[in-house]
């Protein structure tokens, strides 16, 4: 075990606990309907998560423009994204596809594999997902949440280390009392340079049933799990063999 116990596990959300690619697909081709029969629906998710998310987030972590509201950074490319791909939206409708990632269905194994690890430890999302966005998905999809850690709280997104030094401020804990959780190296490994333990889930459907296998986990990270109930039965296990982690202080 580490030399304090794990008190609180942070959690990030988009492709970690829930399946954005599914709940874009889904619900946009519900909105389109009859006008979104041709359109490669897999293929606009995919370019909405990496456009309009993923990569101004990095241009934001980076510098190269400022820190601007996550909903607003979907919105911007969305216009761009409709006439590439061809689907009729409506002006009214383009907030509303926007709204569909507070509406995002959880992994099968994440509720269960929550509820067991709350039995032991704090949870929350450590997200680059707004506080709303976070708060009613939460809500829609029954995430056991004690509360919600959004990084706009900080003006940052991950994996800006502000935003990990923030979680542990508002939760007033020391870093090897906190656990990150997610499927991204990227953050898992900014996490730990920050002190934090680190799980790594990897969900090999995140971007769709042909996309490339996950990375392989770093030998660095605490623990691998399959899922979250098996994170859980980890967890749980008296007899794990934490790996040694140098002492670090916020």
């Amino acid at each position: 075990m580490p030399d304090r116990p794990l008190k609180a596990l942070l959690f990030d959300v988009f492709g970690t606990v829930v399946d954005w690619r599914r709940g874009v697909i889904e619900a946009a081709r519900a909105l389109a309907g009859r006008r979104g029969e041709d359109v490669d629906w897999g293929a606009f998710a995919d370019a909405w998560r990496q456009e309009g998310y993923l990569e101004p987030i990095a241009q934001v972590v980076t510098g190269a423009r400022p820190f601007t509201p996550v909903e607003e950074l979907l919105g911007e490319v969305l216009p761009t994204l409709a006439a590439r791909y061809r689907i009729g939206l409506k002006t009214n409708e383009f907030a509303e596809l926007v709204s569909v990632w507070r509406r995002l269905p959880a992994w099968p194994d994440a509720k269960g594999g929550l509820e067991r690890l709350r039995r032991r430890h704090l949870l929350a999302p450590l997200s680059n997902g707004s506080f709303a966005q976070l708060t009613e998905m939460a809500k829609r999809a029954g995430l056991p949440w004690d509360c919600v850690i959004s990084t706009e709280l900080f003006g940052a997104y991950k994996p800006d280390a502000a935003t990990y030094r923030g979680a542990l401020g508002l939760l007033d804990l020391d870093p090897d009392e906190v656990m990150l959780v997610a499927a991204h190296p990227i953050d898992l490994r900014a996490a730990a340079a920050c002190g934090l333990r680190t799980a790594y889930v990897p969900r090999p459907e995140e971007w769709g049933p042909a996309a490339r296998p996950p990375a392989p986990p770093d030998p660095g990270f605490d623990v691998v799990a399959t899922d979250l109930e098996a994170l859980a039965g980890t967890l749980d296990d008296p007899g794990f063999d934490w790996p040694a982690r140098p002492e670090t202080r916020r």
